[in-house]
């Protein structure tokens, strides 16, 4: 196999060329681009499991494979919370570039993908790190996980699903969290009552303000405009009382 690229590059045209192929293949087989389709596998498993099945081992392949931390997590790790001797879980780790920035801030990871090929890849790109890579079900975690970390961290899982499973993600998310934990949220963001199509499917301020039903309280809530990112997101912290 050729070695692939370590970052991918959108200005790079041929690897520009082969994401937008690949993108466009893989929305031509997602039920839930069509009417209704959301709901026929809500935790949409088989098209996430085609994506590393036709990728080829590329990452250009796969649409969010940027081999590259999410640079609204490098920001918020680069402000200085000291994660030295906390455990993290990243949710849906794809390549594992997160769970790598999170442990390399001195966090204990823990990092689990739906699709057992995510996770295989993520540890074969990081062989040496000290992240427990895993294949997992996050509306069926394992019963160890509950509150057992002191941060949750995910990026893109909630915008992947239907609008009709987020308040059971919301809580399986909440369930995670230590008391005195965080979790933290990075989104694409629209406004309330804006229409979407998607997937993905952006969050409105109300899908991060229902946290609360689940027992987690808000602490910072920031409306990123598409500066570092090419599309508006949120990025919150949320806290669960001790």
């Amino acid at each position: 196999m050729a070695e692939q690229p370590q970052v991918f590059d959108p200005l790079d045209p041929e690897q520009a060329a082969k994401r937008a192929a690949a993108r466009q293949r893989l929305d031509a087989i997602d039920p839930a681009k069509q009417p209704g389709g959301a709901l026929k596998d809500p935790k949409r498993r088989e098209w996430f499991e085609a994506v590393y099945a036709l990728s080829g081992n590329d990452p250009a392949n796969v649409p969010w494979g940027n081999m590259v931390a999410h640079p609204l997590l490098t920001d918020w790790l680069a402000k200085g919370p000291d994660l030295h001797g906390l455990t993290a879980l990243d949710v849906g780790c794809g390549l594992g570039d997160n769970a790598a920035a999170l442990a390399e801030g001195g966090a204990k990871v823990t990092a689990f993908d739906l699709v057992a090929r995510a996770a295989e890849w993520a540890q074969e790109r990081f062989p040496d790190s000290n992240i427990e890579f895993r294949a997992a079900d996050l509306l069926a975690p394992p019963p160890e996980w509950r509150e057992a970390f002191d941060l949750v961290h995910e990026t893109y899982t909630l915008q992947a699903l239907p609008a009709e499973i987020l308040p059971v993600a919301r809580q399986a998310l909440a369930n995670l969290v230590k008391p005195g934990g965080r979790l933290l949220v990075i989104c694409r963001a629209r406004d309330e009552g804006q229409g979407t199509e998607g997937p993905p499917w952006p969050l409105a301020r109300s899908d991060i303000e229902a946290f609360a039903t689940c027992g987690l309280v808000l602490e910072s809530l920031e409306d990123v405009p598409p500066v570092t990112t090419p599309s508006r997101h949120w990025r919150a912290v949320l806290r669960k009382p001790a």
